[in-house]
């Protein structure tokens, strides 16, 4: 049987690892450090890291991979195959070298499009029509190595980053299943990338977050739906952030106005974009409870007619 180090990091990583338990021989995982989080910032373990530990697995967490002695630990499990799926750190040639049958990569997008860390919210962002996911070799170059398979899936009109993902990440565990296999036993061939063709995700920041309500309506909607659950869309409301949970474009006959000025549609709140509203289904003020925009609007009225600002200077 095959010999496998997987390595991987967050929860889109763990259903691949899961899937590679049941089936392979995975005879050590790489993951990232455990990192402070929540309000306590008490050290957490890396979603990989648990699934690995309650199967019983070795496990290594490198802060980096980058020197030959920092990988000392995979040569001594002498992988016939490594196998990636959102690991978050470059390898180097000294690792893509280290096992005969190379590097697998498990990469959440139909490659080359949405090369880079953010394929996920990008490819809603960008409205596109269906996304999915490439089993790839890697190389030392980022997303660019050869592909053995892909697999498309439509992006829902309602989608969010996070439905969005869960399903991806199902994906790439049924097409290893279905696919390891052949690919260790040289049944698929992999194919060059059009690096002509190539588009880049960056990684997705707080800042990322915040809307511009010069945007269309379109642009607007699927920005929240991108950074939804992470990290989250949000503006300003007199010095105070707000974030937005839930909207939907409107269009039709509105209130006059300016983008980003709060008008009122029924019961709603809707701000004005470039091109024609946004209603609020769902907003939360910092250190309040969420609550739709008509709820909201009981306890401040003074919200409609105001202006939703792109700093912390806030106004009226």
């Amino acid at each position: 049987m095959t010999r496998i180090v997987f390595m991987g990091t967050p929860d889109f990583a763990v259903p691949v690892l899961q899937k590679l338990i049941a089936t392979q021989e995975i005879v050590g995982v790489v993951t990232q450090p455990d990192r402070p989080a929540g309000r306590g910032k008490q050290m957490q373990p890396p979603p990989v890291k648990e699934t690995a530990v309650a199967a019983n697995i070795p496990v290594y967490q490198p802060k980096s991979l980058r020197s030959e002695e920092a990988a000392a630990p995979l040569r001594q499990w002498q992988p016939d195959m490594i196998i990636v799926a959102a690991f978050g750190q470059i390898l180097r040639p000294h690792v893509l070298d280290l096992p005969p049958l190379g590097c697998l990569n498990v990469h959440a997008s139909l490659l080359p499009r949405w090369r880079g860390a953010s394929p996920i919210q990008h490819a809603i962002m960008a409205g596109d029509a269906q996304t999915g996911v490439t089993l790839m070799q890697m190389d030392v170059g980022l997303d660019t190595g050869a592909m053995y398979v892909q697999q498309a899936i439509p992006i829902h009109p309602d989608e969010t980053a996070a439905s969005l993902h869960d399903r991806l990440a199902e994906l790439g565990a049924s097409m290893l299943d279905e696919y390891l296999d052949d690919i260790v036993n040289g049944r698929i061939t992999a194919t060059a990338q059009d690096d002509s063709l190539s588009t880049y995700a960056p990684m997705i920041s707080k800042a990322d977050g915040q809307l511009d309500w010069h945007k269309t309506s379109a642009e607007l909607d699927r920005h929240i739906r991108a950074m939804t659950p992470w990290p989250g869309a949000f503006t300003y409301w007199e010095g105070q952030l707000l974030k937005v949970l839930a909207a939907e474009p409107v269009y039709g006959r509105l209130p006059s106005g300016v983008p980003g000025e709060v008008v009122r549609v029924g019961d709603t709140a809707v701000v004005l974009t470039q091109d024609g509203g946004l209603a609020l289904n769902q907003i939360q003020l910092a250190g309040k409870r969420a609550m739709s925009s008509s709820e909201f609007l009981r306890g401040r009225p003074d919200f409609i007619n105001s202006k939703l600002d792109h700093n912390l200077t806030g106004g009226r």
